[in-house]
């Protein structure tokens, strides 16, 4: 922990300072003549030109709001008019997809299904994570979801997952395994959750015991080469931290979950890359919540980043994802591009995701942050909270 109360007060008073600068920002980036809460993603993008990339700006946005509790003061019909924007990017079967993305402009994996398939689900996630915010209530469209429930067809599915690169896999799986789990909540115009929940739980089943017989049991990472090269260890890492959120919803013990902690506590609690900050993150919050194991270090570490993490906010209240390169939205390699450095919704809402499960760490209810009820990164367990 902090050495002193007087510096962990400050940076306590720096995240209040850094919410009402974020929600500034966010204001900022409401594109002209769109519905309450529609964002450009950063300063430098072009609606006129990059129509379709209001879309990620937006579920961004709006679920960076949302954490923060931006959204309590909204009306009832500026959430229903934002929802219904959202959902103008649907296709007839569910699945969300960003205006502009073409076949040749797109790559996960050499095969374009896959390539496809991957941005489908992650854009998907995301879109109905937002749409969730504003109205929970909502019903989701999940007809690409069902041929998952078939047994065979999801057994194949999942011998395709290449561990080679766990990370790209560990999205592909956690949204998968998303879209499930709203299913089993919210049912669709046939069934109830309740109706399909016997269906979802068999998938689940299928999902868990696949994953339980291809673990590294000496890292409890999912991925090919990690004990031979610290890269892949760190992206067995990354995409495994994704997986960890069925067993966590679901209430299940984690395997190697120990080892998991061991692993973010090797890493320097400096700031890295929007996503690997967060996976830390997450990793060592549900770890400290979950096992009595090395719960001084990690506080001591999560500290340690918080102030990092408060020192890397650009002035404009935003937050970047790294100071240099070019940023693009993922898989869209033809796409829309702009410098690293500046502030987007991405970075914001991800790099506030972390501050926000480390604040409720070690600040316990001081601020009422509204996690998602998804899994997929924003997802925090809240059983271990309450003491269920």
């Amino acid at each position: 922990m902090l050495k002193t109360i007087d510096s962990r007060e400050k940076l306590a008073v720096a995240i209040d300072a850094g919410r009402r600068a974020t929600l500034g920002w966010l204001a900022s980036m409401q594109a002209p003549g769109m519905p309450k809460g529609c964002m450009r993603i950063s300063a430098a993008h072009d609606p006129g030109r990059w129509p379709g990339v209001l879309l990620p700006g937006s579920y961004n946005g709006v679920m960076c709001i949302d954490l923060l509790g931006g959204l309590e003061g909204w009306r009832q019909d500026e959430r229903a008019e934002l929802a219904a924007w959202f959902e103008e990017s649907r296709l007839p079967d569910g699945r969300f997809r960003i205006e502009g993305m073409e076949e040749g402009a797109v790559f996960k994996k050499p095969d374009i299904a896959e390539t496809w398939r991957y941005i489908d689900f992650h854009v998907s996630n995301y879109a109905l994570g937002a749409v969730e915010a504003l109205d929970p209530a909502r019903r989701p469209v999940l007809d690409f979801v069902r041929p998952y429930l078939d047994a065979a067809t999801l057994g194949h599915w999942l011998s395709l997952r290449d561990l080679r690169d766990p990370w790209q896999e560990g999205n592909n799986i956690v949204n998968l395994a998303s879209f499930l789990l709203l299913l089993r909540r919210h049912g669709d115009g046939e069934l109830s959750g309740a109706g399909w929940a016997p269906a979802v739980d068999r998938a689940l089943g299928q999902i868990i015991d696949w994953h339980d017989r291809l673990r590294e049991p000496s890292t409890g990472f999912w991925g090919v080469g990690q004990l031979s090269d610290p890269l892949r260890l760190l992206h067995a890492f990354a995409g495994s931290m994704h997986n960890f959120h069925i067993w966590y919803h679901e209430g299940r013990p984690l395997e190697g979950q120990d080892r998991a902690i061991d692993y973010c506590l090797s890493l320097p609690p400096r700031v890295d890359s929007a996503c690997i900050d967060v996976d830390a993150v997450d990793v060592l919050v549900h770890g400290w919540r979950h096992l009595d194991h090395r719960r001084g270090e990690t506080e001591a570490w999560l500290a340690a980043l918080l102030a990092e993490l408060l020192a890397f906010q650009n002035p404009d209240g935003g937050f970047c994802d790294v100071r240099q390169g070019v940023r693009r939205q993922d898989g869209w390699v033809g796409g829309y591009e702009e410098p690293q450095g500046l502030s987007n919704s991405f970075a914001t809402w991800f790099r506030w995701i972390a501050i926000a499960m480390i604040a409720d760490v070690l600040w316990p209810g001081r601020w009422n942050w509204r996690f998602r009820r998804m899994i997929g990164i924003g997802y925090r367990a809240q059983d271990w909270l309450e003491g269920a």
